[in-house]
């Protein structure tokens, strides 16, 4: 039976709230919460609707360090699907923010140690459905809230590139396991670069769908209307052909009410040509504050050689894109600290397939255990609550006004060129800080930002590629589309690609 609240817990919540009560307030107000919570007993008591996992589980292990040279692996297991399908034969690793039955999901954090999810996310099921294997999970950052690799547990995630480097967060796992050769394919999560950032310094192709195009159904969340999940992998073609079987409506998740019900086959469009593509080289997107000349010019080099291809490519600029940074600020910030802080990685407001397993775990586990947060999901709380007890949510609802101007801004610009060309990072993968201060700690997590978070934003697609290197170390060339148009920056990156440009070596 749920308890029914005291006097005090009353008095304590009204205060919160800014009002008071007074005896007689309090004997009516706790007489009906009473008769309300009968009700909630009885909800209590009803069975949740439940997917079982349809093909066998492997048990698994967290590998040992020396199984584990680059701290990537969360969990190695083994779950294969069907035994035909596009996948067959394909080796998938997931990060380990998305739901995989049977398998421990940490989410980065020592808070998650000990929870194991009974349903499998939407896109797992549609991987093993399309005869993929499932390979593990892959370390991200805690709780996803960094674009460095230094914020995971248990470790750090090393570059297979350079051990002594970063990996790029928060998908740090996915990519390095893709860069090292251990897995085929990956499973990332995107809310301000997550995808792009590690494809870019570990040297492989990440795509981050547009907004709502892959469904999230068991992802853990940062922010609904930032969140997303997609491809990585080394080749184009496997980044085309994992898109094919993740991709389209699951009909629970709300991020995807714009989502086309019909969507091509992108893995057979590989063939097509890149000519005729026209590419905007967008001005904005190099010179940032944290910019490195070198890797800049390899990939102003990297532009110039679609016109190889048979590509027009023309310089563009979009002033605005020079604010994305803060836009998104706006909408993360608060919107993070509402959504998997407060409400416990849930969020009020729309239907959606909640894991109330999970949210149950994090609940009391956040309380108990608060100061394992890491420090830039501290952070996010301080500054969040802050913004909304001071300003009462003004500057997130500027900020969601605000997206739809950037990405009119960037739609206006897309309706002259197919495609826009920038720097993934400003820099070159840095390297893991040791022993880092709280200062560094902080600046080294959301410094290189400062051209993907725009498009979580706007929600339009986009994929790093790997187009060069400085000193051998990857440097990662971001292509951005229309809407729903990831055939397009397929195709470019496949041309390039098949032209010898993406090569490390």
């Amino acid at each position: 039976m749920i308890k029914t609240p005291d006097d005090e817990a009353l008095q304590r919540i009204a205060a919160a709230h800014h009002f008071e009560l007074d005896k007689e307030e309090l004997r009516a107000f706790k007489a009906s919460i009473a008769s309300s919570l009968q009700g909630f007993d009885r909800l209590q008591a009803m069975e949740e609707p439940s997917v079982p996992a349809k093909y066998a589980r492997g048990g698994g292990a967290r590998p040992a360090r020396e199984q584990n040279p680059h701290g990537a692996w969360a969990w190695k297991s083994s779950v294969r699907g069907a035994s035909e399908g596009p996948l067959r034969g394909k080796t998938i690793v997931v990060k380990d923010n998305v739901a995989v039955a049977g398998m421990p999901m940490l989410n980065g954090s020592p808070l998650l140690e000990g929870y194991v999810p009974s349903a499998d996310a939407t896109i797992i099921a549609r991987i093993l459905d399309a005869g993929g294997e499932i390979a593990g999970k892959a370390v991200c950052e805690n709780l996803c809230f960094s674009g460095g690799s230094h914020t995971s547990y248990p470790e750090p995630v090393r570059n297979p590139r350079d051990p002594r480097r970063m990996a790029g967060g928060s998908s740090s796992g996915s990519a390095a396991l893709v860069a090292s050769g251990d897995c085929d394919m990956a499973i990332g999560g995107d809310q301000g670069g997550s995808i792009r950032i590690p494809s870019a310094w570990c040297g492989i192709f990440g795509l981050k769908p547009t907004w709502g195009l892959v469904p999230y159904t068991g992802a853990f969340p940062i922010e609904p209307s930032l969140d997303h999940v997609g491809p990585m992998a080394a080749t184009v073609r496997d980044v085309a052909l994992l898109l094919d079987v993740i991709a389209g409506r699951d009909g629970v998740d709300p991020r995807q009410g714009n989502a086309p019900f019909e969507l091509p086959n992108y893995s057979a469009q590989m063939g097509a040509s890149a000519g005729g593509l026209r590419i905007g080289v967008l001005q904005e997107g190099f010179g940032s504050e944290r910019a490195d000349a070198r890797a800049e010019a390899v990939v102003k080099e990297a532009a110039a050689r679609f016109e190889g291809l048979g590509c027009h490519v023309t310089p563009v600029t979009i002033p605005l894109h020079r604010s994305g940074l803060d836009i998104w600020s706006g909408i993360a910030t608060e919107g993070a600290w509402s959504t998997m802080v407060r409400d416990n990685a849930m969020g009020h407001g729309f239907e959606a397939a909640f894991d109330a397993g999970l949210i149950n775990t994090y609940d009391k586990a956040r309380k108990a255990h608060a100061q394992q947060f890491s420090a830039t999901v501290k952070a996010v709380i301080l500054l969040g609550q802050y913004l909304d007890e001071t300003y009462g949510g003004m500057f997130y609802a500027k900020a969601q006004n605000l997206r739809r101007v950037l990405r009119a801004a960037y739609d206006d610009e897309l309706s002259r060129v197919d495609l826009l060309l920038m720097p993934t990072t400003p820099q070159l993968p840095p390297p893991l800080p040791q022993l880092p201060g709280l200062d560094e700690y902080l600046g080294v997590a959301l410094d290189m930002m400062a051209n993907t978070a725009a498009f979580d934003a706007t929600g339009h697609p986009a994929m790093s590629v790997p187009c060069g290197q400085v000193g051998g170390l990857p440097v990662g060339m971001m292509l951005v589309g229309r809407r729903f148009d990831e055939a397009s920056i397929l195709r470019a990156a496949y041309g390039f690609e098949q032209a010898g440009y993406a090569a490390l070596t």
